[in-house]
């Protein structure tokens, strides 16, 4: 038997009819008179041949036949009500696309798994990332989001600080061997550095009310940050390096950690973008997830 479209919504009031308990308080819940509900169950039971309620002026009830068809017509309302909530939920969930920047080591220790499970909650939300350690033009290059580990400079673009990531001084074992390890900072001068270029040459470090400073040289230097962790694993000299670059690889071994009673700089992320965005609800998702799952670091 073919089910048209009038039979559908006889199925419905049937089911609603059943669910609220009578014709009356059906027809008030679905916005309808007790005359279109009472028309659409008569309409029914002539087209189905049998009988679904037995109805008095003061009772209803469900035949046998009537039962195991409201369970089919229940069902229906029911997948007919979810497909309604799933458009709802499709129209208030962010959509749209967001072009980012970021460093490259940081973009690849940090950012890109963070974004993975930022996908994952919110999969209507397209993400195009660009990993660079260059600082690109925002403006020019459509960027809603770089995220940069220094403060912005005198511009019309929009900043807000993510979070500070530790650091630490490290080298490898092979290095230390040869070179013996460094237990008080003064000795810092007698070692060799691999430097990295984007950030000042000057390394301090703290321990409560002390602070000691060196500027930082060494034969080689570079301006990727995963490259100078794999010149440090190598043996090339001391370098101060984030903590989560550090800690997998002092766990295995192929770095070791010195002077951990001082605390070295931290590096302050930001995220930049173009004035006005901050108004964009998945612009404004994506930082509060970041700034949430960096605190794993902390």
């Amino acid at each position: 038997m073919e089910v048209s479209f009038e039979q559908l919504k006889s199925m419905v009031v049937f089911a609603q009819v059943v669910e609220q308990g009578s014709l009356t308080a059906a027809a008030k819940f679905m916005g309808i008179s007790r005359g279109v509900v009472s028309y659409h169950l008569k309409k029914l039971e002539e087209q189905l041949g049998v009988k679904l309620l037995n109805r008095t002026t003061r009772s209803l009830s469900l035949t046998e036949t009537g039962e195991a068809y409201y369970q089919r017509c229940r069902a229906i309302a029911f997948q007919a009500h979810e497909a309604n909530q799933q458009i709802e939920k499709a129209k208030q969930e962010p959509v749209g696309k967001l072009k980012i920047t970021c460093p490259v080591n940081l973009g690849l220790q940090v950012i890109v798994p963070a974004l993975n499970e930022f996908r994952q909650l919110y999969p209507l939300i397209e993400l195009n990332v660009s990993l660079s350690d260059e600082v690109v033009n925002i403006i020019k290059d459509g960027v809603d989001l770089a995220i940069r580990g220094a403060p912005l400079l005198d511009s019309g673009l929009q900043a807000s600080k993510l979070t500070t990531f530790e650091t630490c001084l490290c080298g490898s074992p092979e290095y230390f061997r040869r070179r013996g390890k460094p237990t008080q900072p003064e000795e810092l001068y007698d070692h060799d550095w691999v430097v990295y270029t984007p950030a000042a040459n000057t390394v301090h470090l703290s321990q409560g009310s002390k602070s000691f400073s060196l500027s930082v040289r060494g034969a080689v230097s570079t301006n990727n940050a995963a490259a100078r962790t794999i010149f440090l694993e190598g043996g090339n000299g001391i370098g101060r390096i984030p903590m989560y670059d550090a800690q997998p690889r002092i766990a295995n071994g192929r770095l070791e950690r010195i002077l951990p009673d001082y605390k070295c700089t931290g590096i302050d992320v930001y995220a930049v973008f173009p004035p006005g965005t901050a108004e964009s609800k998945k612009l404004r998702l994506l930082l509060d997830f970041l700034k949430t799952s960096f605190t794993r670091f902390l």
